[in-house]
Formats: structure tokens, sequence, C-alpha cells
């Protein structure tokens, strides 16, 4: 049986990872894993507030993260993970995961990201944080195991450059 292998769908709220997670997750058969919904409810109630999470309250729900990704590679399972993953310091605790973690980095212009977050609904990330989300975002190192993709007006096209950039 082949190694499990994790593809982190990344980027700041408002790119999409959610909806482009699943339907990759869908293409390639994988379990979808949504980050969000590790989240303490602590962490939730402060973004809600729109107060941004530091990093050592960060720890622990990429712990959980990695967690889940570890339990499907145990398994035998490979997943699709939407996880914002913003600094190489977060993504270094996901790769810690069993199995190999990818990463792809949705690259979405700033405007298209401000309508996205202002016009959302059901969301605990208020369009508020977007400049502490960009702030914090580093791009991926060329020692990671990642693409960059950016996003089309339509999460088909999306989808399919996605898989393309991943080989």
């Amino acid at each position: 049986m082949s190694e499990a292998e994790h593809i982190v769908v990344m980027g700041v709220s408002g790119t999409g990872k959610t909806t482009i997670g699943r339907l990759v997750a869908r293409k390639l058969h994988r379990d979808f894993i949504e980050g969000d919904d590790l989240h303490p409810t602590a962490n939730v109630a402060q973004m809600r507030a729109g107060v941004p999470l530091t990093d050592a309250e960060r720890l622990p729900w990429l712990r959980r993260v990695r967690d889940a990704m570890s339990e499907a590679a145990a398994d035998g399972r490979s997943t699709v993970v939407a996880c914002s993953a913003l600094r190489a310091s977060y993504r270094d605790v996901l790769r810690t995961a069993e199995g190999r973690v990818r990463f792809v980095h949705l690259a979405v212009p700033r405007a298209v990201l401000e309508h996205r977050v202002e016009h959302r609904e059901g969301h605990f990330m208020p369009a508020s944080l977007l400049d502490s989300q960009l702030a914090t975002l580093e791009p991926l190192g060329a020692d990671e195991d990642g693409v960059e993709v950016p996003v089309s007006g339509r999460a088909g096209l999306t989808v399919r450059s996605v898989l393309a950039a991943l080989g």
C-alpha cells in the first residue's frame, strides 16, 4: 500500500479553501477535512469578535488538524484539508502528520478577497481580520512541498489548475 498523501489547501480567509478543497477531494476520491471545524470554541469566539489569534492560540488548533491527517493516514486514507496555514511555522506543524503533506496556496487578488469576505454569510471570520491575515501570510518557501495556484473566477477551472500543478 502506498503512503498516505495530504493536500492542504491554504490561504487567507475568502480564497475558497473549503469550496476548492471539497471539489479536489471529490475528484481524487479522498476524505475532506475542514480545518475550521477543528478550532477550539474560544478561538472561534475570539475571531468572531474581530480579534486575531496569536501563534500560541493557533498551535493547539494546528495540532488538531495535524492529528486528523495522521488518523486518516493510520487508516490508509489520503486527505484534502482546508486550513489557512499562513506561516511557514504553522506549515511545519502540519508537515509532522503521518504521510506526505503537500500545500496548495490559493492566490486571490485583494479586491476579490475583500468582496468575498464582506458578502459571505454564516462564517465566523469577519472582514475586519483580512488585513491581519494578509500581514501574517508567508509565501511557500522553495524547500516546501507545495504550489501556488492563481484562483480563477470559476471553481472548476481552479480545481483543474490545482490538479495540474500537483501533477
